[in-house]
């Protein structure tokens, strides 16, 4: 059901189980426990960077189908997307199922991009199982925005560091302890910030906007939930969300934090303003906050994914950032 301007209700959506796998500087941070694999060096058994994304997203659809005792033969779409030019990544790994693919972009925002997707998909009773995941690498995403690894070039602090990570989850029509209850789907929101080596406060307009209109859509404020998670906006992108919640005269306290700051450990991984990426969303959220749900230390969530919509060839033309993001509500049911 619409809600608002922006926003939906949803009444028969619901998540199933879900599998992350990641890099190495992500198996030595603070959520190592919440993730089913994790690569011992950023080449993931592969020869070549965008290889070892391959089978980062690989390894997460297969464990995620057998975490929830499916064949593929039963999923009726897989929605999702990663960072590389055309999608290269789940072009290829899905090349080798035969399952309806419909790939998305928005950048970091893509997890929530495509459990809106998929979820619609659900709610109108065009698919009952519909997995949604999205990858990203470090080497890949450094290659596609900005420089090689191999350049070496200098990175200030306001940079943020692509998450190596992939998740997948099952959203299915039947009951579980996990609901997805609403959406609000964003708007491309430009704060006219033009630095590829700031994206977190790029991003951070967009995020303030999407929530804001959640809360207007479904007359709430951030009381309402027991956790409001953004998804890449780091240190800088986070403290400027807050700020400008402020100005209206609206708190975001403890219970708003940022996956970019939760999957690293800032203070002993060289991470500069934390995590970004489309798997830093995605590894958070289907690592460590479905956990947390299911072992009741949270009873809803808003989870919000940022991404900033820019490539190379637009900012060396001296376009500002553009950004957007995408709200998603998660219930424990049980």
């Amino acid at each position: 059901m619409k809600v608002g301007k922006q926003s939906v209700r949803l009444e028969n959506v619901y998540m199933g189980e879900a599998a992350v796998i990641t890099g190495p500087k992500e198996k030595n941070g603070p959520l190592n426990r919440y993730f089913d694999k994790s690569y011992d060096d950023l080449y993931c058994n592969a020869k070549t960077w965008e290889k070892a994304e391959m089978q980062l997203l690989g390894d997460a659809l297969e464990i995620c189908l057998k975490k929830n005792n499916m064949e593929v033969s039963k999923i009726d779409y897989f929605v999702g997307g990663d960072l590389n030019n055309q999608l290269i990544i789940g072009n290829y790994v899905l090349r080798d199922y035969d399952l309806p693919y419909l790939g998305v972009f928005g950048a970091c925002s893509t997890a929530t991009e495509a459990i809106v997707v998929g979820s619609a998909l659900i709610e109108s009773k065009f698919g009952k199982k519909i997995l949604v995941g999205t990858s990203s690498h470090n080497a890949t995403s450094e290659r596609q925005f900005r420089y090689p690894t191999e350049y070496g070039g200098q990175k200030p602090d306001s940079m943020t560091f692509t998450v190596t990570a992939a998740g997948v989850a099952l959203l299915t029509d039947e009951v579980t302890d996990i609901k997805v209850s609403a959406l609000t789907a964003g708007k491309v929101i430009d704060g006219k910030l033009n630095d590829p080596l700031d994206m977190g406060r790029a991003m951070a307009p967009a995020a303030f906007d999407i929530i804001y209109q959640h809360f207007e859509d479904f007359n709430i404020g951030p009381e309402a939930y027991d956790l409001i998670v953004t998804g890449d906006l780091s240190y800088f992108g986070r403290d400027m969300v807050v700020r400008l919640f402020k100005e209206i005269n609206i708190e975001l306290n403890e219970n708003y934090k940022d996956c970019g700051l939760l999957i690293y450990d800032r203070d002993n991984q060289d991470v500069f303003a934390g995590g970004s990426g489309c798997g830093c969303c995605a590894a958070v959220t289907f690592g460590y906050l479905l956990a947390m749900l299911r072992q009741g230390h949270y009873k809803r969530i808003l989870v919000v994914a940022t991404g900033a919509l820019l490539n190379s060839v637009i900012t060396a033309q001296k376009e500002s950032i553009p950004g957007i993001a995408h709200a998603v509500v998660l219930e424990r049911m049980m």
